[in-house]
């Protein structure tokens, strides 16, 4: 895995979202225009901790977080999220 080289401010954590299902449990496959966005995913970076910030997630969790929550960006052909700490509902 490569390292990655963002170091998210204040209370912002960068996701990598899982995977869209492919196909459902019966077995249809998904066309990718049907496929919903991934509601969880792992975190891959959290913030240098100080005073002004609690971060309550860490790296490696797995975690839930709101249906359009976040920020989608691309770094090295992977795509990932940007978002607040609040916009996490779960670690799983």
């Amino acid at each position: 895995m490569d390292k990655l080289n963002i170091k998210p401010l204040g209370d912002r954590i960068v996701i990598e979202p899982a995977p869209a299902e492919e196909k459902t449990a019966s077995g249809i496959i998904i066309p990718d225009t049907a496929k919903e966005k991934p509601q969880q995913g792992t975190v891959v970076a959290v913030p240098e901790k100080d005073k002004d910030n609690d971060i309550r997630v860490k790296t490696g969790d797995k975690v839930l977080y709101g249906k359009y929550a976040g920020t989608e960006i691309t770094v090295n052909d992977k795509d990932y999220l940007i978002m607040s700490q609040t916009d996490i509902l779960a670690i799983i």
